[in-house]
């Protein structure tokens, strides 16, 4: 019990694996495989709070939001969002990484087969929130794989810590900051939000660092 306690107990900081790299674009087949691994899973989770109809994460809600209003599908919409935040970096001085890059092109591809293999949920609360459950899991999961190769943050991860940098504001409040515009510029332009996104925004931090934990423990296990 007392080993199964400390397994999910949340990581406070991000590991060194024995896959992480020193340089963001030190590039190995293996590295390059977690990375990949690791932000399909994000993606597809991100899918599943989308199919569940109950509130998408907030970046999705915008996401939706563009499409509703465009001929873009959800996943085009998310790959032109990370990219036009991408071009924020410029002015802040941030440079991506391999992962940066993958990060923009992989998720919005995962998101978009996941729509696809997912059925939506109408009228059935259970499953709905399996979904989300499901999602957030496999959000921290993806997150845990690609933060930890070392090859990037994300844009958004990026322009919150360039943002930071510039400012001297609090990396949380940044974040807070860049998820409520994300967020309300999606509602205003039709995305859905609902308990699916409130249970996104309360849980998504502890199920990034349980996974942390989780993956640093069945990496070294012996």
């Amino acid at each position: 019990m007392g080993r199964v306690f400390a397994i999910l107990t949340p990581h406070k900081t991000i590991p060194t694996m024995s896959w992480t790299a020193t340089g963001r674009w030190q590039l190995s087949p293996r590295r390059v495989a977690i990375l990949l691994f690791g932000l399909t899973i994000f993606g597809l989770g991100d899918a599943l709070l989308i199919q569940s109809k109950i509130g998408n994460a907030p970046w999705s809600v915008l996401a939706q939001g563009i499409s509703e209003h465009s001929p873009l599908s959800i996943g085009e919409a998310t790959f032109l969002v990370s990219a036009i935040i991408l071009l924020l970096w410029w002015p802040l001085r941030e440079r991506p990484g391999f992962g940066t890059i993958a990060n923009i092109v992989v998720i919005a591809a995962a998101i978009q087969l996941g729509l696809f293999i997912f059925p939506a949920i109408h009228h059935n609360l259970a499953v709905s929130l399996f979904y989300v459950l499901l999602g957030v899991f496999l959000v921290g999961l993806g997150s845990t794989f690609y933060i930890t190769t070392g090859l990037g943050p994300g844009p958004r991860d990026g322009l919150m810590t360039a943002l930071h940098h510039k400012t001297g504001v609090r990396v949380a409040r940044v974040r807070f900051g860049i998820e409520i515009c994300a967020f309300t510029a999606g509602a205003l332009l039709g995305g859905t939000f609902g308990i699916g996104t409130a249970i996104f925004a309360l849980f998504i931090g502890q199920s990034v660092a349980i996974n942390l934990s989780l993956v640093k423990y069945l990496a070294t296990a012996k």
